[in-house]
């Protein structure tokens, strides 16, 4: 095996600003924790800086009006046409060197994505990508350039096949939007209901035009949904339709919102399902980039992060200060002394209306989609 875990403490320390949930520096603790816990050391390992994406690829995906006014936008410039591309919203503010950063950070998942393609990497890590909400002329969902829709893009000039499996809490609208009509590229995306959650979209019923039916699959769910049932869903609709789609690769946005802690969404998970669902998207044996995306709740995303990179090496983490008394644990201490959750099941009416909601839209992709792709219910 040899894997890349890319990093930068510079890059990780950009600030959205005080008030804004999205925090960069979740990078770096999840990198201090895989430090702690001894799973960054291995001979196969390699850890690897990012470097800014070559600007002539932003165009595989983005307008260059957009682009244009990111650019401006990045030097403080302020303008009502940025509003009108999303540029300046609550979500994703102007901010100074924010076109530069997200050169780095797209710029981290091209490089992930090179190193796989190139065969120089088994399993890439890039915390800081998954930027996908970010349409081709619009920022949005704390997205300013969709790193996702660019890597893959590129790579499908070369003729290969890429599976993009989400697990954030947020549907993947940016990424779907650019691959709908595309039978190279298959999107899976399990994902609270847009009837709840930004971004509204990822109904069951999206499941791509043109050629590109089929290739598109979404699994909405509902408030309430906790562990079981969130890997019940995956069970039932991932594995079958990864192996009948046979890519060349998998890119996996491996999102750590789903945590009933998280403060942007509604979903119950304890990081027991995160384990088995990323220890799942490993078992499919395909090369593997895997992106942070969404987690807003920091240090248990860094504790999600630590463990899929754990699990995406083989190696079990063992805490080097175990044992040792005196403020060595990480973050609020009650919650987070361990790297690992307490089960937490739903129950009554909750999870009845979740499992039901899992198994409407399982039945759906099972009746609807299998059959496009020969796979036997």
């Amino acid at each position: 095996m040899r894997s890349v875990f890319i990093h930068s403490h510079e890059v990780a320390k950009f600030d959205f600003g005080l008030g804004h949930p999205y925090k960069p520096e979740r990078a770096i603790k999840a990198y201090e924790l895989c430090r702690r816990y001894g799973v960054m050391d291995r001979p196969w390992m390699k850890t690897m800086a990012p470097k800014p994406i070559d600007t002539g690829l932003l165009s595989l995906f983005h307008d260059e009006e957009y682009l244009r006014l990111l650019r401006e936008a990045s030097t403080g410039k302020v303008t009502l046409d940025m509003l009108a591309h999303g540029i300046g919203s609550e979500d994703n503010p102007i901010l100074p060197g924010i076109y530069e950063w997200s050169l780095m950070t797209a710029g981290a998942t091209y490089i992930g994505m090179r190193l796989i393609v190139e065969g120089k990497a088994d399993v890439v890590f890039n915390p800081l990508g998954g930027f996908h909400h970010a349409r081709r002329d619009y920022a949005e969902g704390f997205c300013y350039v969709n790193d996702v829709a660019i890597a893959i893009a590129d790579v499908m000039k070369s003729g290969l096949k890429v599976a993009f499996i989400d697990i954030d809490a947020h549907h993947c609208n940016g990424v779907q939007d650019a691959f709908y009509e595309e039978d190279r590229a298959l999107v899976v995306s399990l994902h609270e209901t847009g009837e709840t959650l930004y971004p509204g979209t990822g109904r069951v019923e999206e499941i791509g035009g043109g050629k590109g039916v089929g290739y598109n699959i979404n699994i909405p769910l509902a408030e309430g949904t906790d562990d079981e049932v969130f890997v019940y869903a995956f069970q039932e609709v991932v594995p079958p339709v990864i192996r009948a789609f046979e890519p060349d690769l998998v890119v996996a946005e491996i999102g750590a919102d789903t945590l009933r802690s998280d403060p942007l969404t509604d979903l119950m998970l304890t990081n027991n399902a995160y384990q088995e669902v990323v220890k799942a998207i490993k078992g499919l044996s395909q090369p593997l980039l895997a992106l942070g995306g969404g987690g807003y709740d920091i240090y248990r995303t860094a504790r999600c992060w630590t463990l899929a990179w754990s699990i995406l090496n083989e190696v079990e983490p063992e805490d080097e200060f175990a044992g040792v008394v005196g403020g060595m644990m990480f973050g609020p201490e009650m919650e987070v002394s361990s790297l690992y959750d307490v089960p937490r099941p739903t129950t009554g009416r909750v999870k009845e209306k979740a499992f039901a909601r899992a198994k409407e839209a399982v039945e759906f992709i099972k009746s609807k989609v299998f059959p496009l792709h020969g796979i036997k219910r």
